[in-house]
């Protein structure tokens, strides 16, 4: 599963907030929900987050595979 909590994690090192998102990032309310949510992105929207924040895609998003029994 992808995780967003290197995006929130980046986003209380730079004090930036949803609105951040929104205003300087052109990302959509829908879109910030979605990302609260843990749910899938465009690859559109990890570009913009990664021109906001002048970061790599790492430090957005991570992978956690999700256990096995």
């Amino acid at each position: 599963m992808i995780s967003y909590e290197p995006l929130w994690e980046l986003m209380r090192q730079r004090s930036a907030s949803t609105y951040t998102l929104q205003v300087k990032g052109g990302i959509s309310s829908s879109t910030v929900r979605r990302l609260k949510a843990g749910e899938s992105v465009s690859t559109n929207t990890l570009e913009a987050l990664c021109r906001l924040f002048n970061c790599r895609i790492e430090d957005v998003v991570a992978y956690v595979p999700e256990q096995q029994d």
